[in-house]
């Protein structure tokens, strides 16, 4: 199945809607980057762009610290597509943040690798930069694999220079 940008620019769009913010209060960060960073032989390693949504009013403080409900999705430069919903923490240092995340999501691999099953957990560590009131550039970095519930467990290592900004 040849998933289409316009698809998942339409499905990313109603998931990061603001009619799911109150407040009107939305954060967004778009993201480009490297799928498969580490592959040996290259032949799987291309491009990614992809969205992000948080709602800014359901962050909560608990005694893991600052947690957040995070939603979103990327497609890569081979039509992989991998959409998902978790949970982001937050520590920040002054204007460095530290975002922690885990995101169980959908993978579709299009024509690109294989990961072994469309369900896959993605932990990611981000840091990032407030750089104007709102607004954060950052980088990420995040491994993708099925915890070995797939028929393979190829896994992939991907990194991103994000940019975030709340609305």
């Amino acid at each position: 199945m040849k998933f289409s940008f316009l698809k998942f620019l339409i499905i990313l769009f109603l998931l990061s809607n603001p009619v799911f913010a109150t407040d009107d209060e939305v954060d967004l960060s778009f993201y480009t980057g490297t799928f498969d960073v580490i592959d040996k032989e290259g032949d799987d390693q291309t491009h990614l762009i992809g969205l992000e949504h948080k709602n800014p009013n359901l962050f909560r403080e608990t005694f893991l610290g600052k947690l957040s409900p995070v939603t979103g999705g990327f497609i890569t430069g081979k039509d992989s597509v991998y959409l998902y919903t978790g949970i982001e923490g937050q520590y920040g240092i002054g204007p460095l943040k530290i975002l922690p995340s885990f995101t169980p999501g959908f993978y579709e691999k299009g024509s690109g690798k294989d990961l072994g099953s469309a369900l896959e957990f993605k932990s990611e560590i981000k840091i990032g930069l407030d750089i104007f009131e709102n607004s954060n550039i950052g980088y990420s970095y995040s491994h993708i694999s099925n915890n070995e519930w797939g028929d393979t467990n190829p896994g992939t290592d991907n990194q991103q220079i994000n940019f975030s900004k709340k609305f």
